[in-house]
């Protein structure tokens, strides 16, 4: 890992994993294209770090409100009210994708990350399905109007998120629009349900750092990739949920569409 890779892919980390295209697709794809070493646990961790960092730090008076809310719902012994139902519906929520990310995600990461063919086509088929979700979704729920089963239905297409070139927030959003809610209620629910998975993803492999330790010469990229990470994380949240409270997420699925049409004719011409 140099500091050029590290910049290069914190940056997609950071853009790719908010915004609905798929950052393990970009950080499979672009090393490919490019002809990459991989970039090894260390570096992955460091990624996941730096998205959490943004998410943690655009989100703070939510989290702080998501807690408050909990602490107040346990107190009362009652959910009488949406601000207390929504942290025990974000934490139903996380736990399909956490049991079948636990179980399958080693294996969806070696089987696809020697198939860009199939991550190419993956990106085209999902982004198809983002686009009619946008057009044809009603549009008219907000966050206060998600209720247990709406919430377990958004958490089971993040399962799907494992394979690489669907996007987790790409297919959490397309889940909130099917279910009619507006593009900035399913987004602002699709970044509030993804910091329990990334910091779970980042704990865990952090701990498998702390036992093994940082190999020589990685420090300092790992840093610079979280950094970069962190920043671009940010911006990425900060332009989306500005974004979709007046457009379209059209600009998206072109794309997606785009993105795995470059990428099949270069293995055809390959």
């Amino acid at each position: 890992m140099n500091m050029l890779h590290a910049v290069v892919l914190g940056a997609l980390q950071g853009f790719c994993e908010v915004l609905p295209v798929s950052s393990s697709a970009h950080l499979i794809l672009v090393p490919w294209f490019l002809k990459w070493p991989e970039s090894g646990l260390t570096f992955d961790v460091a990624l996941h770090l730096g998205t959490l960092i943004a998410l943690a730090v655009y989100f703070r008076q939510d989290i702080v409100q998501l807690v408050v809310s909990a602490l107040d719902a346990i107190a009362t012994r009652s959910l009488d009210t949406p601000a207390k139902r929504l942290p025990f519906l974000l934490l139903a929520a996380t736990v399909p994708a956490g049991v079948i990310g636990k179980l399958f995600e080693q294996t969806m990461e070696e089987v696809f990350r020697e198939s860009p063919l199939l991550i190419a086509v993956f990106l085209i088929v999902f982004g198809i399905i983002l686009g009619l979700a946008d057009r044809w979704g009603r549009k008219r729920y907000g966050l206060s109007d998600v209720k247990t089963g709406s919430a377990l239905t958004i958490g089971l297409f993040q399962c799907l998120a494992l394979i690489p070139g669907v996007s987790r927030s790409g297919i959490t959003i397309t889940a909130g629009l099917m279910l009619g809610f507006t593009r900035e209620s399913a987004a602002r629910f699709s970044f509030l349900l993804s910091l329990p998975i990334v910091a779970g993803a980042a704990l865990f492999k952090t701990l498998h750092v702390a036992k093994h330790g940082i190999p020589a010469g990685e420090g300092l990229p790992m840093l610079v990739g979280i950094a970069v990470s962190a920043v671009t994380g940010y911006i990425s949240v900060a332009f989306l949920l500005r974004m979709v409270q007046k457009r379209s997420i059209a600009p998206f699925v072109w794309y997606r569409l785009l993105a795995g049409g470059v990428v099949i004719a270069l293995i055809m011409a390959r």
